[in-house]
């Protein structure tokens, strides 16, 4: 007999030990963190000086924000992913209880009318940003067990996620936050639909939740302003529409490359808030659409590796944990652009990666370490 000689494999498949993580993806995300750190420093300047007579001061805490994400990120993405899968129930629990907390006078700090943070003597941190992540690892191990049943039957799959999304909205909605909620249900929904569940059952739960939004506004007369002026923008030019009238003519005042970085004007007491839900708008004014264009091409191409992630994940645990975090990120942010630019009504949701905010910045990039750590299992196409 003749020996047939054996063929050399071509399977590029690494060793475990040799995975690395998707290296593009970690270049867009320290592309736009440096990008945020410019720009907070750029539009916090005046806000600053007069708040607390240092015109550094959010730029040393966003640094300072983002070096505690940095040190989360790598530590998060050299844990396995299916390390969260056992930790799912009691980080939820956990996040619940923060959620509780928040209310509890002593314990929960109040500021412009809302209870959205825990002050713990000169360290504060914002409860639903950690309930975002512990959303998406709940929803990521329920839908990933028992799929089958969970796909096909309502009381199995859609009563539970509509009793934790209710549990959800009743807390987010005491301290209030609709814009949060809203992020939420988006990541929620994202998640429920990517589980393979049946097309009538998302059905249902839409129409639920367009019917609870529209409780919502009715509820708070702000919401219907704010409604009103995305209809007619300008509504109201001294009240209700003043940020959107000022964010437009931050914005149109840009052109295409802008009035040059550190010399924009409406972040001088006249743009609400410029460091952080009005920041694309600062963007605008000093960078112009090109400045503009580079932040929507670096939040596209995110999203793109992000949901490559997802499709080439090794099991439907990791899928769904990266679809949850990708829409997360993908989605706050074209709603914070969106809005801004006047293309739907004022949320108050912060630009990630860009906007001034400790809690958000350090627990976004916990998360993407999580996706980074999936993305080392992952078949990539190069």
């Amino acid at each position: 007999m003749k020996r047939i000689p054996h063929k050399k494999s071509t399977s590029t498949v690494k060793p475990a030990s040799r995975l690395k993580v998707d290296s593009r993806l970690l270049l867009v995300i320290f592309l736009m963190l440096g990008a945020g750190l410019l720009m907070v420093g750029s539009a916090s300047v005046a806000y600053g000086k007069i708040r607390f007579d240092d015109g550094y001061y959010f730029f040393k805490r966003q640094l300072l924000g983002v070096g505690i994400g940095l040190v989360a990120m790598a530590v998060t993405q050299a844990i396995p992913y299916r390390f969260w899968r056992k930790m799912s129930v009691p980080l939820f629990f956990a996040a619940v209880v923060l959620l509780v907390l928040v209310l509890i006078p002593g314990i929960g700090s109040t500021a412009y009318g809302a209870a959205r943070w825990i002050s713990l003597g000169p360290v504060s941190f914002q409860p639903s940003e950690v309930m975002k992540f512990a959303l998406i690892v709940y929803l990521a191990a329920f839908f990933s067990g028992k799929t089958d049943v969970r796909k096909t039957d309502f009381i199995e799959g859609a009563i539970p996620f509509i009793v934790i999304l209710g549990l959800i909205a009743f807390l987010i909605m005491k301290q209030p936050d609709a814009g949060t909620l809203g992020i939420m249900f988006v990541i929620a929904f994202s998640v429920f639909f990517a589980s393979g569940t049946k097309i009538s059952h998302l059905g249902i739960l839409i129409g639920l939740g367009l019917v609870g939004i529209a409780g919502l506004i009715a509820a708070a007369p702000y919401r219907m302003h704010r409604l009103t002026v995305f209809l007619d923008p300008g509504h109201d030019p001294s009240g209700a529409g003043y940020q959107m009238k000022q964010a437009l003519i931050a914005l149109g005042s840009g052109g295409i490359f802008g009035v040059g970085l550190g010399h924009g004007r409406q972040k001088f007491l006249y743009l609400p808030e410029p460091m952080t839900d009005s920041i694309f708008a600062v963007i605008g004014e000093e960078l112009g659409m090109f400045g503009c264009s580079v932040i929507v091409v670096l939040f596209l191409f995110f999203a793109y590796r992000g949901f490559h992630i997802a499709r080439k994940a090794p099991d439907e645990f990791g899928k769904l944990l990266s679809v949850g975090i990708v829409s997360w990120v993908a989605f706050q942010a074209f709603v914070n652009i969106f809005a801004i630019s006047g293309l739907m009504p004022l949320t108050g949701i912060p630009l990630p990666f860009i906007s001034y905010g400790g809690t958000s910045v350090a627990v976004t990039l916990a998360a993407i370490g999580v996706l980074l750590n999936i993305s080392k299992g992952s078949t990539m196409e190069e």
